[in-house]
């Protein structure tokens, strides 16, 4: 039988890679003085070396209190800088772990072998360290947004929060609040968010309309908590320092030498929050907190009181609009990549 031909080499020729196209290796070598810190900073089994490892596509070999990185030039640059924030973050006394550790890696962006991206975020921008310090702990920022929130916390007389869960929204407004109040800065802290829709849903509930709305600001009082001594919170909710309520409750007054926060304002409806604004009153601060992709108002026209404010009044003096997304939670990071599928083309 005669064989067949062979077939013929049709693979097209492609050229080697240009230099200018080749990825650029680098090593860098790190020594830290403390060596008291340096299991924290490495973690139970170098857990924390095999986070920014995987993270940053980078190899990280310790050497008593030195680190040896190698991987592409960028990536070194930025696990070299992570690092050097991490042990930063353990001399001053703060904690690490893995959450916090993202955060600086996200907050690295990409850096050059010539720069330096400082652990805290105004230093060397001629600007003071972005902090909040509250009476049971000192908060820094966990992502570049929420250094521009915490700015904006501080500059502008109404803010809009607007993003997914776990942003830190709620989390920062309530612990720049705490810290006014402790301060004297205002001699109110007023939390609310709206309940529920209608009478009749609270109705079946047991308990009198405290106990009723309650749960529905328990996230409030979560952080309340976690940023002061409850002793403290339970003394100030008692003299009237602070107040929770929901947003009904808000109706005729005028909230002069406060800090008002207004969460999950995505459920407000247009009057509503027309209504909660023009609450504002002197030597005031008010935060409003949402999702705007989480609208739950039933029999409604499909527009919250949240994305109708914004509409209107952004860029208006005074006020502020933050946009979180989900590159932004500071929660586990499995919680970003669930805001991303939730909030994909598909969704």
């Amino acid at each position: 039988m005669a064989r067949k031909p062979a077939p013929k080499d049709t693979t097209a020729f492609t050229p080697p890679p240009s230099p200018q196209r080749e990825t650029r290796r680098a090593q860098v070598d790190l020594s830290f003085d403390n060596q008291s810190l340096l299991g924290a900073l490495f973690g139970q089994f170098d857990a924390n070396l095999v986070q920014v490892e995987n993270r940053l596509g980078v190899f990280i070999a310790a050497r008593g209190n030195e680190l040896h990185i190698e991987g592409p030039e960028n990536s070194v640059a930025r696990a070299r800088d992570v690092l050097k924030a991490m042990y930063d973050r353990l001399a001053i006394g703060q904690d690490l772990d893995q959450g916090a550790i993202e955060a600086l890696i996200a907050m690295s962006d990409e850096p050059t072998l010539d720069g330096i991206v400082d652990a805290d975020p105004g230093k060397g921008k001629g600007g003071p360290p972005i902090m909040i310090r509250t009476r049971r702990k000192t908060i820094v920022p966990r992502s570049a947004m929420q250094a521009t929130y915490m700015r904006s916390l501080v500059r502008d007389d109404i803010i809009f929060a607007l993003g997914p869960a776990g942003t830190g929204k709620t989390y920062l407004a309530v612990a720049q609040a705490v810290a006014q109040l402790v301060s004297g800065s205002v001699q109110r802290l007023i939390l609310s968010r709206p309940a529920v829709e209608a009478g009749e849903k609270l109705g079946f509930l047991p308990g009198d309309m405290k106990e009723k709305v309650d749960p529905y600001l328990r996230p409030l009082y979560d952080a309340l908590y976690d940023c002061m001594p409850p002793e403290q919170v339970e003394r100030r909710l008692a003299s009237g320092e602070i107040e929770i309520a929901p947003i009904a409750f808000m109706r005729g007054r005028t909230l002069a030498d406060a800090f008002v926060i207004l969460d999950e304002a995505q459920n407000t409806t247009r009057e509503q929050m027309k209504m909660f604004l023009t609450r504002f009153g002197q030597n005031s601060r008010m935060v409003i907190c949402g999702d705007p992709r989480q609208v739950d108002i039933p029999g409604g026209d499909g527009m919250s009181g949240l994305a109708d404010a914004v509409g209107k009044l952004e860029g208006v003096e005074g006020f502020g609009t933050i946009r979180f997304t989900a590159a932004d939670v500071v929660r586990h990071p499995i919680v970003g990549r669930i805001v991303e599928a939730y909030e994909g083309p598909s969704s």
